[in-house]
């Protein structure tokens, strides 16, 4: 393991390719596959999430702002990978809510921090139980081992995607 907890990652070099321009086929494709299974749950949480009126995108950013990860709308865009007009009309949607509130920096007026309001932090306990719901519905037949060992596999992916 590394010091970030990543496998480590083999060296290029070494390293044969798993696909070729012949072999390859978009339904057997990784990616394709990691795609389906991330719209299959995100449809499952949002169906989950109905009851509470918001949307897996929401329950993210309010999850997010919840553990501390992100402050700023600017900082949610960095944790999400979404642009800063999708991120403001998401916050304008919570805050339309009464989930969300925006506070101006005493030190920057600049800058503005988002902050959870009371109905938002009472929300937040709801939340984590669903993804729990909803990743053992994916997991049905995995043995934990199994789920280490593909965590482990999505992490060195993860390493091998950073352009460090």
């Amino acid at each position: 393991m590394s010091d970030d907890g990543r496998p480590p990652c083999p060296p290029d070099e070494t390293s044969e390719p798993l696909y070729s321009v012949e072999s390859w086929t978009m339904d057997e494709s990784l990616g394709y596959l990691l795609s389906t299974v991330k719209g299959q749950l995100i449809a499952r949480i949002d169906a989950e999430l109905a009851p509470l009126d918001i949307t897996w995108a929401q329950w993210a950013t309010i999850l997010k702002m919840a553990s501390g990860k992100a402050r700023t709308a600017t900082e949610l865009c960095r944790h999400s990978g979404c642009d800063t007009g999708s991120m403001t009309r998401m916050v304008d949607r919570l805050e339309q809510k009464g989930l969300v509130r925006r506070e101006r920096g005493v030190e920057d007026r600049r800058m503005v921090f988002l902050h959870l309001t009371e109905k938002g932090q009472q929300l937040v306990p709801e939340l984590k139980p669903i993804a729990v719901t909803v990743l053992n519905h994916f997991l049905r037949g995995f043995s934990r081992e199994e789920l280490e060992l593909f965590k482990s596999f999505l992490r060195r992916m993860i390493a091998n995607g950073d352009p460090d």
